[in-house]
């Protein structure tokens, strides 16, 4: 014969005398909506007693990861966002050492033109 443990078999480990009701789990909640840009609905509840303003109007949804807001007709916008780019993309990026040096040959043409614009202050 195999035993173990003290619980009694068909009850939850660690109820206490307490019922569901006494949790909250029958508190009074209302459903609220929210689509994102996919058309996709996430159902969140929230206490009936709780006002308006409280109530968000946008939220992160879970099935596709885009913002969610509460106006079926117009949802957030898809967010834009860079895709990730390596260290070598950026090392890509770089200029040549030919374009460098022309860069900086404009950048010190302006500079002295500027320069002989301004009057000499004694």
């Amino acid at each position: 014969m195999a035993s173990g443990g003290s619980a009694i078999r068909g009850s939850r480990v660690g109820a206490g005398p307490m019922g569901e009701q006494d949790h909250g789990f029958h508190a009074e909640r209302v459903a609220v909506s929210y689509w994102d840009a996919l058309g996709n609905e996430t159902v969140r509840y929230f206490a009936a007693n709780l006002p308006a303003e409280e109530i968000p109007d946008v939220i992160d949804s879970p099935s596709s990861g885009l913002p969610a807001g509460r106006d079926k007709d117009n949802p957030p916008a898809v967010q834009k966002t860079e895709p990730y780019k390596t260290h070598l993309a950026y090392v890509k990026e770089r200029r040549t050492e030919e374009e460098a040096a022309q860069l900086l040959e404009e950048a010190l043409t302006q500079l002295r033109i500027r320069r002989g614009k301004i009057p000499a202050q004694s």
